[in-house]
Parts: structure tokens; C-alpha cells; sequence
């Protein structure tokens, strides 16, 4: 039995508190361009717009208003709004996820790097195992061996905590890969919590993977209004599961955490989901246009970054090669082009 640890310090958003609201050019964003209130609702229906604006400031459904959940499990293809659950951001469902399928006695799996709080929240609670991802030949350039998962898994693991596209690599697993990952959970009875908050800006539409919680029985999807469609204020995320007992169990964890959505947030959220198409059209040309400038800048400068095209989402892992190493190469950036980069090592800062 694991006695219950401190969680500690968010290394990433400690170092984004310090930097990201200075910078005249933010290179390390992990969303795509947002929009103003007036561009949103320049989407909307009438019927919707009339909505937003005459809506009533109180308190909201705890599992989310039933308008947003169907729009929601529209974006799957065999759920319905009974098996999606709202929550305040993608945070709130990856904290509540581990506080309910885990406790001392729990092992879980995470892959490397990750998300921070994919990793740090688990080990609050329980041991558990870091996966890393490998250097590959094969396209985007990284690979989760399942070799590697297997050997951790243990009697007593509970989860195995996956992130597609990955952050920060970019990642996508082949379905072939995917299945057989299923398979292996299924055999041992894991639960796969699958981040999932940039599905939707592939680089190729052709690479895009299902949702796990569509196709695995134990799979919970986790997704938000945040990164692909770019919307991060509005502060609306949500998991999706076959499971509703599992549902019902982090509904009622969520009673001590957020208790509800924002109301504004949810009818903003709904009027975004139903354009859904032309917003992340327009973001998958930002996000084309972008890589292919970024690649240029690179090419400007040989020798300086090792450099792996992502598949899918707004975030890449170069590698600086140069001299005196990246932590130094950020700060006089900073200092000298007010241009902030996020190195790799202040995702490990406590």
C-alpha cells in the first residue's frame, strides 16, 4: 500500500507564470489561435446568439447542460450525451479520473514525456510507471513500444494513461498498434485514459486515430474545448466513456472540485461545437501554413535544431543542438527578441 504524497510543483506552469504574459511572441502556445467573443458568435444561430444573450447567471447541471452534451457526443460515433460528462478544463478530468479508479494499492502507467499532471496526479495517489516514447523511424518519428507497456504492467495496475496526438511530440499510433494495445488492456483489465484535447488538427486528416472510448469498453476520452479548436477561456472540457457507472463516480468527485460549468462558457462552447467544422478547418491552415514556416526557420539556421515534423496538434520536441544548451539559448531569446521558447527542462522543474 502507497501512502498518500504531495503533488509537486507544476514545472511547466510554473515557468509559463513567469514568462508567457511578457512575451511580444509566444512560441511554446499550446493552442491554436483563439478568437474575440464577436468572432464566435458570428457563427452562432439566431436562435443560439439569443441564448447567450439573454442567459440566466446561475448555477448549471453538474454533468453539463444537455444541449452541449449532445453536441459533444455528436463528435463521436456510437455515444450519446449519457456518456459524456462536462467538467471545468481538461485538468479537472485528468485529477478526478485518478482520484476515482486509484488508491494506495493501485499501479498505474504513464507514457514519457507527458503532461504533467497525467503523471504527477497518479503518483499522489499510487506508484506509478513511466513509459517512454523511442526515437523511430517510422513517420512523426516516435513510437510507444508495446513491449515496453507490457513489461510494466503489474498485477494490481489500474490505468495506463495515453496521449494522442502527443504532447509534446506530436505522435499518433497506427491503428494496428492501437488494437493491439486494446487487446493488452483488455487482458488485464486496464482502464485507458486516452487525452485526446488535440484530435481534430492532424497535419494529414488520413493519420487521425479513433477516440478509445468509441472503441474499448474500458476507454475514457478526454478532450476540451482548448487546444484544437483554440478556445481556452472558455474553460469547457469533458470525458467520455462507455462506463456510466465510472461516470456517475467522477460526477460525484467533481461535487468537490468545480461542482458545475460556467454558463456563459457552455453556450459559447455549444455555438464553437456546432461550427466545429469551419473552426477547425481554419485551424488545420494556421497550423499547415505554421509548420511549414517553422521549418524554414529552421533551415536558416543548420546545425543549431534536430528537427521531427509532428502528425497532429499545435506542439513540437525539436532538439537544440547548439551551443551552451537550450535553457540558455530560451533566456537570450527572451532577453534579446522578447520571443518566448519553452525548454524541455523546465517541464521537470519542482
Amino acid at each position: 500500500m502507497t501512502a498518500p504524497r504531495p503533488m509537486r510543483d507544476f514545472g511547466l506552469e510554473v515557468f509559463f507564470s513567469e514568462w508567457e504574459f511578457t512575451a511580444r511572441h509566444h512560441m511554446t502556445a499550446s493552442d491554436l489561435e483563439s478568437m474575440s467573443v464577436p468572432d464566435l458568435l458570428a457563427l452562432a444561430t439566431p436562435e443560439d446568439r439569443g441564448a447567450y444573450e439573454k442567459l440566466w447567471l446561475g448555477y448549471t447541471e453538474t454533468w453539463g447542460a444537455p444541449a452541449l452534451r449532445a453536441e459533444i457526443a455528436a463528435t463521436y460515433d456510437g455515444l450519446a450525451a449519457e456518456n459524456i460528462l462536462c467538467l471545468a478544463g481538461a485538468g479537472e478530468g485528468l485529477y478526478a479520473v485518478s482520484k476515482v479508479l486509484l488508491d494506495g494499492a493501485s499501479h498505474a502507467i504513464v507514457s514519457t514525456p507527458n503532461y504533467q499532471s497525467a503523471e504527477t496526479i497518479p503518483l499522489s495517489v499510487c506508484d506509478a510507471t513511466g513509459v517512454p516514447m523511442h526515437r523511430t523511424q517510422m513517420k512523426g518519428g516516435w513510437r510507444v513500444d508495446l513491449d515496453d507497456i507490457r513489461a510494466a504492467i503489474r498485477p494490481n495496475t489500474r490505468l495506463l494513461s495515453l496521449n494522442f496526438p502527443h504532447n509534446p511530440t506530436g505522435m499518433l499510433m497506427p491503428r494496428d498498434d492501437l488494437q493491439a494495445l486494446i487487446d493488452l488492456a483488455r487482458e488485464h483489465g486496464i482502464w485507458i485514459l486516452s487525452d485526446e484535447v488535440y484530435r481534430g488538427v492532424e497535419l494529414d486528416p488520413a493519420d487521425r486515430m479513433p477516440q478509445i472510448a468509441d472503441i474499448y469498453e474500458r476507454g475514457i476520452s478526454l478532450n476540451v474545448m482548448s487546444k484544437a479548436y483554440g478556445l481556452p477561456g472558455l474553460r469547457i472540457g469533458w470525458i467520455a466513456a462507455q462506463d456510466r457507472d465510472l461516470l456517475q463516480r467522477v460526477e460525484r468527485y467533481k461535487h468537490y472540485l468545480s461542482i458545475c460549468n460556467s454558463g456563459p462558457s457552455e453556450v459559447l462552447a455549444l455555438i464553437a461545437l456546432k461550427a466545429r467544422e469551419r473552426i477547425l478547418a481554419r485551424n488545420h491552415a494556421l497550423l499547415s501554413r505554421n509548420v511549414v514556416a517553422l521549418e524554414r526557420l529552421f533551415a536558416d539556421f543548420p546545425g543549431l535544431i534536430e528537427w521531427t515534423r509532428p502528425l497532429g496538434g499545435c506542439v513540437a520536441f525539436p532538439r537544440f543542438v547548439g551551443r551552451k544548451g537550450a535553457m540558455r539559448f530560451a533566456a537570450n531569446c527572451w532577453k534579446k527578441a522578447v520571443c518566448f521558447y519553452c525548454p524541455a527542462r523546465s517541464m521537470l522543474r519542482s
